[in-house]
């Protein structure tokens, strides 16, 4: 009995690790065949709070960049502005900004998967950052 207990609660904090402060949305609208994250997640950090998570994709022969402000961060912040564009760091190639409070923002698709690229990501109030290039 003890054993099935201790083994139900440390699944439990498995799972609850797992789940704690993540960014859930990365589906694609503009590309229905589904994209993959190409280098590593950049966070846009006030303090210690994460304000934002800046992802890089690549899919339907194209760069996405991604942006995902996090729940704990808009609670404070409704009025917001994210914007994420694709950059081969001589400028940007192809971004989009959401509406006031949009939580989710995908960039245009880029025709760079030739280049090395960068996604970036702004919310207004000052936070932006690059992902690593990505060749």
């Amino acid at each position: 009995m003890l054993k099935t207990i201790g083994a139900t609660v440390l699944a439990a904090a498995a799972v609850a690790l797992t789940c704690t402060g993540t960014a859930q949305a990365e589906t694609n609208p503009a590309c229905p065949s589904g994209v993959t994250q190409i280098g590593a997640t950049k966070y846009l950090k006030s303090g210690s709070a994460t304000v934002a998570s800046v992802k890089q994709f690549k899919g339907c022969n194209k760069n996405w960049g991604y942006i995902y402000v996090w729940d704990s961060w808009k609670a404070g912040h409704p009025n917001f502005i994210a914007t994420v564009a694709i950059t081969r760091g001589d400028g940007e190639i192809d971004g989009n900004s959401g509406g006031r409070g949009q939580q989710e923002v995908w960039s245009r698709g880029a025709n760079t998967l030739q280049y090395c690229t960068m996604a970036y990501g702004t919310v207004s109030g000052g936070y932006a950052g690059f992902t690593e290039e990505r060749c």
